[in-house]
């Protein structure tokens, strides 16, 4: 009985929970779907961000974070009741806070595999310096 319980409840949160792991294209930048670079400012200032990206740091440059800075900072910069999308510079900090943030709080994440090192080198995206 309690597995059967169990097993609804996991399968309740998973119909509230969104989360979408997807390559970033070129036509995804013409969406006007809102893109969370969760980079540190270091990186922001080397390579720049996409255009319309809203930078919000999640780990530090050692691997500390603050979620609850970071949630505060989201709900304040975006209408975390819609649809958004998270980048890193390769995808692996995204694979981690994206379902997390899905899980925890329902939001509709988009995780944008291969980060911003498959946009600039691969589809060679264009970046906006940091300021």
């Amino acid at each position: 009985m309690k597995k059967v319980i169990l097993t609804l409840l996991l399968l309740s949160v998973s119909l509230f929970a969104e989360m979408t792991n997807q390559y970033i294209t070129k036509d995804f930048l013409t969406k006007n779907i809102p893109i969370i670079d969760v980079r540190t400012p270091a990186e922001w200032r080397e390579t720049g961000l996409l255009k319309g990206a809203i930078p919000i740091m999640f780990f530090d440059s050692k691997g500390n974070y603050d979620a609850k800075h970071f949630l505060k900072e989201l709900n304040q910069k975006i209408d975390t009741k819609k649809q958004f999308a998270l980048i890193c510079h390769s995808g692996s900090r995204t694979s981690m806070i994206a379902p997390w943030l899905s899980k925890e709080f329902n939001y509709k994440v988009i995780n944008l595999q291969g980060g911003m090192d498959y946009a600039t080198h691969t589809l060679h995206i264009k970046t906006l310096p940091y300021k």
